[in-house]
């Protein structure tokens, strides 16, 4: 066997226990009581060390640097490789001891959590969280030594290969400066116009789920792959045959919780559609967690946020809830669907001033990481830059800093992809309509194989062969560009 191939059949067990967290990660979060969670922390944990074990052997770093030398390996076996190296520099970076400590902690701080948040109470889940910030501080200090970066840059490394802070800090800032004028524009055009009206409930889970599914299907989404479930904060997870995605329901409201399932279905699509010669191998993977939340921003917002899509969704919306009168007719459902208001919420907001939303995660854990902030000051700092992004405070901490999943998770570094893929999917949907007139009127009849086809062939089936930029100038003929996003947003709300 040559070294190549030995890596690729080592890689390939790796693959598969990191499938076998994936689910018991998603049943930790839809199905697990919450007494099992001890025991479940000590699995996951012990999976995870044991893949860190498997990466960090020092014979695949052997083979690494033997398979360097072979003349043979194409285009997609080299890349393979660069990936398999790429992960092997992250994990011997990390010490097993601290891999585990951190599976724990975080295991323990997010069934806190699920308590704390709907008791907007902080307090309770600061002694958790804590020790989780305390092992990220180190994880993110190891790393940073092993690959010559800042500690904030290389925890965001791992979901932004490439991604560096100076050129986030400049898009960002420069959204924070455009945000304020082009919101109040924006209001002022919106109360110009009738407000839409709202249809009234109550909506019946079942028929919510009943018209999630349904849209799903037409997305292209294969039940005999993957499920829907329900959970506190909704998420696609699983594995690409084996696709995982919940959402939230309330009786009150059904808007919000089709947009999280049309949302994760983006994601799972992604998924669905990577390639498959390349499964449980490095390349095979999604590129990054900016083009992953392209992906899902692209279905939510650019796609099923549009007119085309609402013209053909609003009767399928009021023929499941027996809906009648103005109210259900698509121009109405569409202008509310596109209202922009200053909300707490993050998941809730609308894609003008959901940005701002991230912003503020991203700059308050940049600090926390760097010691510059302490975690019993993340209320009021929280409220402070809301304030600043969008004039409002949140009245309590539910809708403040405890609102996220995230940083209970241990996943600091990960907030800036959300807004770096609108901007991707504000790109790559302006490109795919340019290149294929048949996906706009295809949309307006339900039919999403066209888009699925351009995105197959631009993104999903590419896996990680090609870095972010080169898989964006591949498919749009630039890197990213934020510009097309701000054309996006004029187009749709000031039109």
């Amino acid at each position: 066997m040559s070294a190549y191939a030995e890596l690729e059949a080592r890689f390939r067990r790796m693959g598969l226990i990191g499938d076998a967290g994936a689910i018991l990660g998603w049943d930790r979060e839809t199905m697990m009581p919450e007494g099992s969670n001890a025991a479940r922390s000590e699995t996951v944990a012990t999976l995870r060390v044991l893949r860190h074990e498997m990466l960090t052997d020092a014979k695949v770093g052997d083979l690494i640097d033997e398979a360097g030398g072979d003349n043979a390996l194409d285009d997609w076996q080299r890349a393979n490789l660069a990936e398999m190296k790429r992960s092997r520099i992250h994990a011997t970076a990390i010490p097993a001891g601290l891999v585990a400590a951190l599976t724990k902690a975080t295991g323990e701080c997010e069934m806190v959590w699920r308590n704390a948040r709907p008791a907007s109470d902080f307090a309770a889940l600061l002694p958790y969280l804590k020790k989780v910030l305390d092992l990220t501080r180190e994880k993110a200090t190891v790393k940073s030594a092993a690959l010559g970066v800042p500690p904030y840059q290389a925890l965001m490394e791992e979901f932004e290969p490439g991604g560096r802070t100076e050129r986030i800090d400049a898009i960002f800032d420069d959204y924070a400066a455009f945000l304020p004028g082009f919101l109040d524009r924006v209001l002022t055009h919106q109360a110009n116009r009738a407000e839409p009206i709202r249809p009234k409930g109550p909506f019946p889970i079942e028929k919510q789920k009943a018209l999630g599914e349904c849209l799903m299907k037409l997305i292209g989404f294969d039940f005999n792959h993957g499920r829907l479930d329900v959970s506190a904060h909704p998420f696609c997870g699983g594995v690409p045959d084996d696709v995982r995605i919940t959402t939230r329901y309330t009786e009150d409201d059904f808007t919000q919780s089709l947009m999280g399932v049309l949302h994760e279905t983006g994601h799972a699509m992604y998924e669905r559609q990577l390639p498959e010669r390349w499964r449980w191998q490095p390349v095979g993977e999604a590129r990054g967690m900016s083009v992953h939340e392209s992906q899902s921003l692209l279905i939510e917002m650019q796609v099923c946020r549009g007119p085309e899509f609402m013209a053909f969704a609003a009767p399928l919306m009021r023929e499941t809830f027996g809906g009648s009168g103005p109210a259900w007719e698509a121009d109405s459902l569409r202008r509310l669907y596109s209202r922009v208001a200053r909300s707490f919420i993050r998941v809730e907001a609308d894609e003008v001033t959901y940005p701002a939303h991230v912003i503020l995660r991203y700059r308050l854990e940049k600090k926390l990481i760097a010691g510059d902030l302490a975690l019993e000051e993340v209320p009021a700092a929280w409220a402070e830059e809301l304030k600043g992004l969008l004039g409002i405070v949140p009245p309590d901490d539910r809708r403040g800093c405890l609102q996220d999943i995230h940083w209970p998770d241990g996943i600091f570094g990960y907030f800036p992809t959300y807004s770096l893929g609108a901007m991707t999917a504000a790109q790559l949907f302006d490109s795919a309509k340019r290149t294929d007139a048949s996906i706009l009127p295809s949309i307006a009849r339900g039919d999403f194989a066209p888009l699925m086809a351009w995105l197959r062939g631009n993104v999903h089936g590419l896996g990680s062969k090609l870095s972010t930029d080169e898989l964006l100038t591949r498919a749009t003929g630039r890197p990213l560009d934020p510009a097309v996003f701000k054309a996006h947003l004029k187009a749709r709300y000031l039109a």
